[in-house]
């Protein structure tokens, strides 16, 4: 088979190539991560397999990722749209335990979306803070916004969600002779491509439409002055953001709630459940009772004298890096002296 490849892909392949050799080149292992499918999974893995789909299934029930549809409370377009959903299970390297992970099977948009249509922008976090702080400094009534977007659980996965979550049972449909059951998407599942169609292209020239203009530095941010009084829409990859004074206000066909966060002329951003997670995935736990009085202990600018880390553990670093990074640049700015020393160890 002959490929011919423009100068910056033949450069990266090339790289790439070269890195494996040289781990060939050596006496250190070479591994890739092979991923199986639900069905290849349990027959490899067996219980622990298992145990894994479990998990997985178990936590994005407990973090409500989706909920369950009725099929005749849907759209004819909305079912043809809804993907299936697949259970993937790998083994993890360092730790040799299996892992699952639902995967929202994303090639199937292909048939409706364009490569360009998957490459959307989003909303710069400068301009959401900034059009918040307009918010709160005037009293505008917020709303918040997720554009639906429908999966379908199959096969095995069917009787495992149900053993776990036996009010799924009535939600359950035949097709084609097989147990389906549609869900409705509430949170980011990994492989969706449809962002870019709903939340950007459709939406933008829906706006412009109703007389939105967007802002020139940030494509995800639009204006529109109504009864006298700026509405702004701001959209975040699957989240809608729009403000106005006059809470009735429904340009964008939708109902009006307090989103609860704007008040007494102040903005207040909270990563309370974020940084939870952070603590949760760390593997050293710490004391709840115990607390510090500073970010950092006072050797932070101090060469450290031990051992590198494993890459077990210099992982765990990296990780644990960069998400505190997104704390501190969001929510928690007295953490950022500390996390700029830490990153520059990366």
């Amino acid at each position: 088979m002959k490929a011919d490849y423009e100068e910056h892909g033949a450069i990266l392949i090339a790289r790439c190539m070269m890195q494996i050799k040289a781990k060939f080149d050596t006496d250190e292992v070479l591994n890739f991560i092979q991923q199986c499918d639900i069905n290849q999974g349990l027959k490899k893995f067996g219980d622990d397999g298992k145990d894994a789909v479990d998990e997985e299934l178990r936590q994005i029930l407990l973090r409500d990722c989706f909920t369950p549809e009725f099929v005749k409370d849907m759209t004819a377009s909305e079912r043809k749209k809804a993907q299936s959903a697949m259970m993937l299970l790998a083994e993890k390297q360092f730790e040799k335990t299996i892992k699952g992970r639902l995967v929202y099977r994303g090639d199937g948009t292909r048939e409706w979306l364009s490569q360009e249509d998957t490459a959307s922008p989003t909303a710069l976090q400068e301009a959401i803070i900034t059009t918040c702080v307009i918010d709160a400094h005037e009293g505008r009534d917020v709303m918040m916004l997720d554009v639906p977007i429908y999966t379908r659980i199959t096969g095995m996965m069917v009787q495992i969600l149900i053993d776990m979550a036996p009010e799924y049972c009535k939600y359950v449909v035949l097709e084609n002779g097989k147990r389906v059951i549609y869900v409705r998407v509430l949170r980011a599942i990994h492989g969706m491509l449809q962002s870019s169609l709903l939340f950007y292209n459709q939406f933008r020239s829906d706006l412009e439409a109703k007389g939105f203009v967007f802002n020139p530095y940030d494509p995800c941010v639009a204006n529109k002055v109504v009864d006298e009084k700026q509405q702004t829409i701001r959209f975040h990859v699957d989240d809608l953001m729009s403000s106005h004074m006059d809470p009735k206000r429904k340009d964008t066909q939708i109902s009006w709630n307090d989103f609860g966060f704007l008040g007494e002329k102040k903005l207040k951003i909270r990563m309370d459940d974020y940084v939870k997670n952070m603590l949760e995935d760390f593997p050293i736990k710490f004391n709840e009772d115990s607390k510090q009085e500073t970010p950092a202990g006072n050797d932070l600018l101090q060469a450290g004298k031990g051992n590198l880390l494993s890459a077990e553990y210099r992982q765990v670093f990296h990780t644990t890096v960069a998400r505190g990074l997104d704390v501190s640049e969001r929510a928690c700015f007295d953490i950022h002296p500390t996390i700029t020393i830490l990153a520059s160890r990366v």
